[in-house]
């Protein structure tokens, strides 16, 4: 093993020469007789849950239930300036153990153990105000630039009075971690190219880096790049634990380079911790365990494949598994181990304990939030309003801010914008075109023409603005989950910034589809009744997109969100728009369910809008026998829907009550979100 410990290595990224021999990340460069400034000591984790043996097409074995070891007796400690690596194979317990630490773990299973920091033990409230978390997946706006984007976290995490202060800190962090060069450079996404897969990665951290965090967390920040961007992230993170931080990272198979560059390295296996120490401790331990390394060969790699468990057949996962069992036992007896829990042991008992080091709490206050997540996209000088400016700010800066996100989006994403206002308008050119033109002639379908555009104008709305959603809103939830577990704002801010973005959005483009079908088909032509069908239109489009949002709050998957949305629609259109059937003769329990639909207020808007005052012709040689019953549109509006003349101003009141229902609904479905993520 000593001969790999020699061999030579290709030039780093940390700037050290080439063919430097592989050495080991010092305890800490500081002096050995002086306490870390920080130190995190993890104690006897373990986590369980409860899983269904087996599917739910099997019901036998579907109602029993068995209790699965996630994590299973976890110690370690770490101090400031050193980086420990975690390693395992795929389902070792590597994430779950970064979420039990960082307290995202949630109720789904049995969390047992302690976390102290400096030798006090962490509350379940305080490990979001301690702990920075990297996800593994970077979820970042596609159309904003590094610098905006870094710009909006520090916005929402950090009280600064000025545009100067906060730009500071952007620049800070960004020469950081060497994201100068791409600062003006947008994000990118699946849709469109921009910056690469390392300096994304790289601003994720950033971002997390604003609130001077003192432990910082990564789960797998090398997924998915190449092998010399992995190495150097990995570098990069050694560097910032320098700077008198603690950083733990999980990692998949890294290069043999960054053997030197770990402070400490753990293996994980079968939510285990079979080893807990320095490289060179590592060698020396799996040597005497009789499992040296290879020459020339990646000690990472043969070490977790040492400790990993085979289980492609019965036969090799008993001995794999006795094996990993084996060296578990060893390191729990070695002075490795001793030496670990003594120095956990040290700092529980110190007199003088320093304080827990937080993270940054300069949070503003709510309506700011709400206000910089409405304009993520403007990065101009901004200025925190007091936390008693809610009512100023609701009146006047929100469709200010609106209209400038708005302005923002159309200048970046042009096309998304062009869709969103014109998929109504398509719509209106298929019913135009197979419509052509209303007739007042009986006989030529002029009440059933009517009938089939107030339909269509009533069903389709909501399917547009559902698609909206569907496409638009889970890439920000995603978005929202993240930041709000780092403490920046909660889910339901992200909620209302969305809903307070797309109203405008909504208002042009049914305005357009309105005045394009209104005028074309030839309906009653009176420009009241065209502003009472346009504004009716419109809130059967924005409850649908509204409905959406809302259920997306509740369940995850967008399918079974795009399906609810499209049954319900077609329930209220059943019950609520008296087409199918009039409201008069179906079942009482019926007739009370429709007052539950927006349907029913807005067809009855819409049939006295255009058949009160409209007088029919009859133009047949021999006409069928009732043809030409109908003379007037009054008589449509006597005995489809009796009333709705004198209800027409309260049918406006009910249909528009829907939107703050949905609205309170949304915020009170996304408060639950937020405190089921955070318990």
């Amino acid at each position: 093993m000593n001969t790999f410990i020699s061999m030579q290595a290709g030039e780093p990224e940390n700037g050290s020469k080439a063919g430097e021999p592989f050495g080991f990340a010092p305890e800490g460069e500081r002096d050995e007789r002086s306490l870390p400034s920080c130190c995190l000591s993890v104690k006897k984790i373990d986590y369980t849950i409860s899983e269904r043996v087996g599917p739910w097409w099997d019901l036998p074995s579907f109602g029993k239930r068995w209790t699965r070891q996630i994590l299973n007796d976890v110690s370690f400690h770490v101090d400031s300036g050193q980086i420990m690596g975690i390693l395992g194979n795929s389902g070792s317990g590597k994430t779950t153990l970064l979420d039990a630490i960082s307290g995202r773990i949630g109720d789904c299973g049995e969390l047992s153990g302690e976390v102290f920091v400096n030798g006090t033990k962490l509350k379940r409230d305080e490990y979001q105000d301690c702990f920075s978390y990297v996800l593994q997946s970077d979820n970042l706006l596609s159309y904003l630039t590094v610098e905006e984007t870094l710009t909006y976290t520090a916005q929402l995490a950090l009280r600064k009075h000025s545009a100067k202060a906060i730009k500071k800190k952007v620049l800070a962090v960004m020469s950081e971690l060497s994201l100068g060069h791409v600062a003006h450079s947008v994000i990118g996404g699946r849709v469109f190219p921009g910056i690469s897969g390392g300096e994304r990665r790289r601003v994720s951290i950033a971002s997390q880096l604003l609130q001077d965090p003192r432990v910082i967390l990564l789960d797998e920040p090398t997924t998915g790049l190449d092998s010399m961007t992995a190495n150097q992230i990995v570098v990069l993170l050694a560097e910032l634990a320098r700077r008198n931080r603690i950083v733990i990272v999980t990692i998949h198979q890294p290069r043999s380079e960054l053997f030197r560059v770990f402070s400490r390295i753990a293996i994980m296996s079968r939510g285990e911790l079979v080893f807990c120490g320095q490289p060179q401790e590592m060698v020396d331990f799996f040597s005497q365990c009789g499992y040296e390394c290879p020459e020339y060969c990646n000690p990472f790699d043969i070490y977790v494949d040492f400790t990993s468990v085979d289980t492609r057949s019965g036969e090799r996962e008993a001995a794999t598994f006795s094996r990993m069992h084996e060296i578990t036992a060893s390191y729990q007896k070695s002075t490795i181990y001793d030496s670990m829990l003594g120095k956990v042991e040290q700092s529980l008992q110190r007199a003088d304990k320093p304080a827990i080091p937080f993270k940054s709490k300069e949070s503003p206050g709510a309506a700011t939030k709400l206000e910089v997540l409405l304009r993520s996209a403007d990065v101009g000088p901004y200025t925190p309003r007091p936390r008693g400016g809610v009512p100023a700010f609701v009146c006047i800066c929100a469709f200010v801010c609106v209209c400038r996100r708005t302005a923002r989006n159309l200048s970046r994403d042009r096309m998304g914008v062009l869709m969103r206002l014109s998929q109504n308008l398509i719509y209106g050119l298929f019913v135009a075109f197979f419509v052509m033109r209303l007739d007042n002639d009986v006989i030529k379908g002029a009440v059933q023409d009517r009938i089939g555009i107030i339909y269509q104008s009533i069903g389709a709305s909501p399917y547009t603005g559902m698609l909206n959603a569907v496409a638009l809103f889970p890439a920000l939830r995603a978005i929202s989950d993240q930041e709000s577990q780092d403490g920046l704002y909660s889910k339901w801010q992200m909620f209302l910034a969305y809903i307070f973005h797309i109203l405008p959005f909504s208002i042009l483009s049914v305005f357009i589809f309105t005045s394009f079908l209104y005028w074309t088909v030839g309906m009653n032509p009176d420009s009241l009744r065209f502003l009472c069908y346009s504004a009716v239109v419109l809130v059967p489009h924005i409850i649908g997109e509204l409905l959406t949002v809302v259920l997306l709050g509740v369940f995850h998957d967008p399918n079974m969100v795009n399906t609810g949305v499209a049954l319900l629609n077609i329930a209220g259109i059943l019950v609520g728009s008296g087409f199918l059937r009039g409201t008069q003769q179906m079942p009482t329990v019926f007739q009370w369910l429709s007052y539950l639909t927006f349907q029913k207020y807005s067809c009855e808007l819409l049939i006295v809008t255009e058949f009160h005052g409209l007088n029919f012709t009859c133009n047949s040689s021999s006409p069928l026998p009732g043809a030409c019953i109908i003379t007037a549109g009054d008589q449509i509006i006597d005995e489809g829907y009796p009333g709705a003349l004198s209800r027409f101003t309260l049918d406006f009141v009910l249909l528009y009550s829907f939107l703050p229902a949905l609205l309170l609904l949304g915020m009170i479905s996304f408060k639950i979100r937020d405190r089921l993520a955070r318990h």
